[in-house]
């Protein structure tokens, strides 16, 4: 399906019913607004990981501007505001109110950015396997320690300057790392546009920064991490919570899984998002 907003059609897919009958009434269920990683790829990464929750809530997948099967729009528009613009649009277009906007690695960022700029907009926050700032050190000894010095070498010219045959390279040698567990249900392969990817990683990527934003967030937020995550290190999400207000966050650490914790661990991290949904 696809609609327009602000200026661009965004393609998104459903899962579940908006609503539920008990008894002789029909009553509202939670809309989880799914927004993939990346950047440059389509929602397929919580495809079918995110399917079973389509039992206590209706899940949107939406494909952001640029990204996947939406309309590219323009390099001057493939920012974290204009996205963040977007989640919004997107759910006042729908009528969707008080979404809970669950955001995974780049989506993450996107969430911060959409909870950020309108924090009395979303009813829940989960972010998973993300930072509120990118941190190459950091990132950079992960590599090392789970890839060896080669790892940490293409993995250091992929974030300086992102050209298509360090991308190759990085997507041989360091996407594999990753993972540290074995995924249960394999993703489809995505759709990936890479200028949108190239564009980002080069710029912003390095240069956004929401920790001094974050006690702006009002609604309660699900933070869930893994201690092996290769490109958002853990000490990262640390970070995220520590500037979050302690009375709206839960955290959740995954000690065996790296980066891609929900397809890691779905019979884990699964339950404990149903369990938000239902009591915050």
């Amino acid at each position: 399906m696809r609609i327009h907003v602000n200026g661009v059609s965004l393609f998104f897919d459903t899962e579940g019913s908006s609503l539920e009958q008990r008894g002789s009434a029909l009553h509202e269920r939670p809309t989880v607004l799914a927004i993939h990683g990346g950047p440059g790829v389509d929602h397929s990464m919580y495809r079918p990981t995110l399917s079973p929750l389509a039992r206590v809530a209706q899940v949107i997948y939406l494909d952001l501007r640029g990204n996947g099967r939406s309309e590219r729009s323009t390099p001057d528009r493939w920012n974290l505001a204009t996205w963040a613009d977007d989640v919004r649009a997107f759910c006042d277009a729908l009528e969707i109110r008080k979404p809970v906007v669950l955001g995974t690695s780049f989506g993450g960022f996107v969430a911060q950015a959409y909870a950020t700029r309108f924090p009395e907009h979303p009813g829940k926050l989960i972010l998973c396997s993300t930072n509120p700032r990118f941190n190459l050190t950091r990132a950079l000894a992960m590599f090392e320690r789970l890839g060896g010095p080669e790892a940490a070498a293409i993995a250091r010219r992929f974030f300086q300057d992102p050209a298509p045959e360090v991308f190759q390279q990085y997507i041989q040698v360091c996407a594999p790392l990753y993972t540290r567990l074995p995924v249960q249900n394999p993703n489809p392969d995505p759709i990936i546009n890479f200028d949108v990817a190239r564009h980002f990683i080069s710029g912003e990527w390095h240069t956004f920064d929401f920790t001094r934003e974050l006690e702006r967030i009002r609604c309660p937020t699900l933070v869930l991490a893994g201690e092996h995550d290769v490109v958002l290190p853990f000490e990262g999400s640390e970070d995220l919570v520590a500037h979050l207000r302690p009375e709206r966050v839960r955290f959740e650490r995954f000690p065996d899984c790296g980066h891609t914790l929900l397809a890691e661990r779905p019979d884990r991290a699964l339950p404990i998002i149903e369990e938000f949904l239902a009591n915050g």
